[in-house]
């Protein structure tokens, strides 16, 4: 997907005008001040870009004992100027990343700026630039012409920290068609051969290849109803009952169907070539608003052995909607942040079929540096509690024998009026944004639902709060929902609620990190 660059002011939103309100804690020295006189709204442990613009994550790497992660950048926001980079940050832990500036430049060609792809590592040297090399395969549209987009080559030698095109014509021109970009590339080791899959409109199209540089095309798999596909993601999993499956993901739109603007996949098999899936509709792997140009990638652990039952997952905290609303703009110098990495697994469900399930990265834990227990609090209506912050963790089990609704009021005002709510009602689990500032000005897009059995009584929640984002990790995880908020820093506040009836909220526990 393309990278945007037009500027649009945080106006006719409250928190533009308050966000100096109070001082904020001191960013980490790694990180750009805010403007003199403004409170930061930057992530407190969330990735976040170090100025300017970022949006789509591109799939990272495993070289030499750390993830190699690139994404979309543009130094030239705040301008105006048009166009994105790769840049580079790296991470041992998926946690903790240190910037290494530009990767893959922008407008270095007569192709331009470059747009999504993926990078691999070219372990044995199929595509003749030695054994080791990374190569990425990345979108370009030289003309921005309605059917200029085209898929073009980069190359690292020095481990993927900096890249030079490899000529200037496409590896995979394009065949006439509009929408014909974003190639997500894996390594088809039982048939000793390369394959792409690339978002083609309503239909994600599979190529394939010896060397990185000849490709030919074979199938395709379609799905109409979610819009424009985009940034295609496929890999093969382990489930928990021992199956190895085929996973085919895209970011997809599917608000005008009442489904999610996030990732879509499907769950079945791969030959090379076609993918025949478990059912036709997608699952989806974010029930929020903003999880969008989400990327899946490799598990290894500390030697580099890959762990064939889980893998990661990281999403942009955004929506094209209103990507360029944000309070991070004026007083932090930048917009764009990522969603916590996700550890994802495979799980036969009860009634057949399988899906994913996720949770935060473990290696979180590492970076506790409070944690508060409230043990075990009972609710009959509205509940404060004897907390307040503006970026942490809290989680719970809510047990109940009769009620409508239960869940938690986060960064709560000081008078209780403005407020984010996470929780169930009836047959839905829910998180809405309505209640505080948003970047959502249609008003349209403010509680996103996701299903709940409410004959269960019970349901454990797991919550990440940061300075701009809400992420929620229902029951094992088969359901979360992340949005972007933008709350006054000066609501702190926690309470806790029930509907129509009691319940008791056990093991609440809050947690605070320092990355």
């Amino acid at each position: 997907m393309r990278g945007m660059s037009r500027r649009a002011l945080f106006a006719g939103s409250a928190a533009g005008a308050t966000a100096a309100l109070l001082p904020a804690a001191a960013p980490a020295a790694a990180r750009p001040r805010p403007a003199a006189g403004c409170a930061s709204y930057r992530a407190r442990y969330h990735l976040t870009v170090p100025d300017q613009w970022k949006n789509d994550p591109q799939r990272p790497v495993w070289i030499d004992g750390e993830y190699r992660y690139y994404y979309l950048y543009n130094a030239d926001y705040t301008t105006g100027a048009v166009g994105t980079a790769w840049r580079l940050a790296t991470s041992s832990d998926l946690v903790s990343f240190t910037d290494r500036g530009i990767a893959v430049p922008k407008d270095t060609t007569p192709n331009g700026d470059v747009w999504s792809g993926s990078a691999v590592v070219d372990t044995e040297g199929t595509a003749g630039f030695g054994k080791g090399a990374v190569v990425v395969l990345v979108t370009m549209s030289p003309d921005d012409g309605p059917t200029s987009q085209a898929q073009f080559l980069y190359v690292s030698t020095d481990g993927g920290r900096t890249f030079r095109p490899h000529g200037t014509a496409p590896v995979l021109p394009n065949p006439g068609v509009r929408d014909f970009r974003d190639p997500k590339v894996i390594r088809d080791d039982e048939r000793g051969r390369w394959v792409m899959v690339l978002a083609e409109g309503n239909k994600l199209g599979f190529h394939h290849s010896p060397d990185l540089r000849n490709w030919t095309s074979a199938g395709s798999f379609t799905h109409d109803g979610t819009g424009v596909l985009e940034c295609p993601d496929l890999f093969r999993i382990t489930a928990d009952d021992g199956t190895p499956r085929w996973v085919l993901g895209a970011s997809a739109n599917g608000k005008g169907a009442g489904l999610p603007n996030t990732y879509a996949y499907w769950t079945g098999a791969f030959d090379g070539a076609h993918f025949t899936p478990d059912a036709t509709e997608p699952q989806w792997l974010d029930h929020g608003w903003d999880w969008y140009a989400a990327v899946t990638f490799d598990k290894r652990d500390a030697q580099g052995t890959l762990d064939e039952r889980a893998r990661y997952a990281l999403g942009w905290l955004n929506n094209w909607d209103y990507a360029h609303t944000t309070p991070t703009i004026d007083c932090d110098g930048f917009n764009g942040t990522d969603s916590i990495v996700r550890e994802i697994r495979l799980v036969r469900a009860g009634t057949g079929g399988y899906y994913l399930a996720s949770s935060p990265v473990s290696a979180l834990d590492r970076y506790v540096s409070r944690t508060v227990r409230l043990g075990d609090v009972p609710v009959d209506g509205t509940r404060l509690l004897d907390y307040r912050g503006t970026s942490y963790e809290i989680s719970c089990e809510i047990t109940w024998d009769r009620l409508t609704g239960a869940g938690l009021q986060l960064r709560r005002s000081p008078d209780g009026v403005r407020h984010i709510d996470a929780g169930i009602y009836g047959d839905y689990a829910f998180l809405n944004r309505r209640a505080t500032v948003n970047p959502d000005a249609s008003s349209r897009w403010q509680e996103s639902h996701s299903p709940f059995d409410p004959a269960a009584r019970s349901v454990r929640l797991r919550i990440l709060v940061d300075r701009t984002s809400v992420e929620m990790f229902v029951g094992d995880g088969r359901h979360v929902h992340s949005s972007e908020v933008f709350p006054y820093l000066i609501d702190s506040g926690v309470a806790l609620f029930t509907v129509d009836g009691p319940a008791v909220f056990r093991d609440v526990v809050v947690r605070e990190f320092t990355v």
